[in-house]
């Protein structure tokens, strides 16, 4: 199975991704049912009012989710197997602009089966005050809170 990493984190879904790498999306931790991700607004993301288009933050969040849902290496039993969203749904909260730095944190709240329910948390900082992605979120070191996904997956076979 090929891997691809974006700073330094591998994960097999990145390996052939060109949406999230179009969205210069940096993969900075993943563990089971965990994932945090970031980048920044550029022009070409922005709505006609100036700010963050849905669509953007929308996809941003997904690919968190995705993360979060499959194994960074999955065991032998996960390798014909992969999860998909079976629904998702957001609550933009406040806009974002061009130049911010968006993270994303994505984790799973519940499994039952082969279905599971995720949070991801969306928060803009602007470049100077973005904190560590690295650091366990407790939200406000990667800036204001604009955006809550809420993501339905389910486990099927990999075609």
């Amino acid at each position: 199975m090929t891997e691809s990493t974006l700073s330094g984190v591998k994960h097999s879904i990145l390996a052939d991704d060109p949406a999230s790498e179009w969205l210069g999306i940096e993969v900075h931790t993943v563990s089971t049912g965990q994932a945090t991700i970031s980048m920044t607004l550029r022009r070409e993301m922005l709505n006609g009012f100036g700010m963050a288009h849905g669509g953007m933050i929308f996809a941003f969040a997904d690919t968190a989710f995705a993360l979060a849902c499959n194994p960074a290496e999955p065991s032998p039993q996960e390798a014909g197997l992969i999860t998909v969203a079976a629904g998702a749904d957001i609550n933009f909260l406040k806009p974002a602009f061009q130049g911010q730095r968006l993270t994303a944190v994505a984790g799973l709240r519940s499994t039952a089966g082969r279905s599971g329910l995720y949070d991801i948390q969306v928060f803009a900082a602007d470049p100077q005050s973005a904190g560590s992605p690295a650091t366990p979120p407790d939200g406000s070191e990667f800036g204001e809170l604009i955006a809550e996904f809420r993501g339905r997956s389910r486990t099927i076979a990999k075609k």
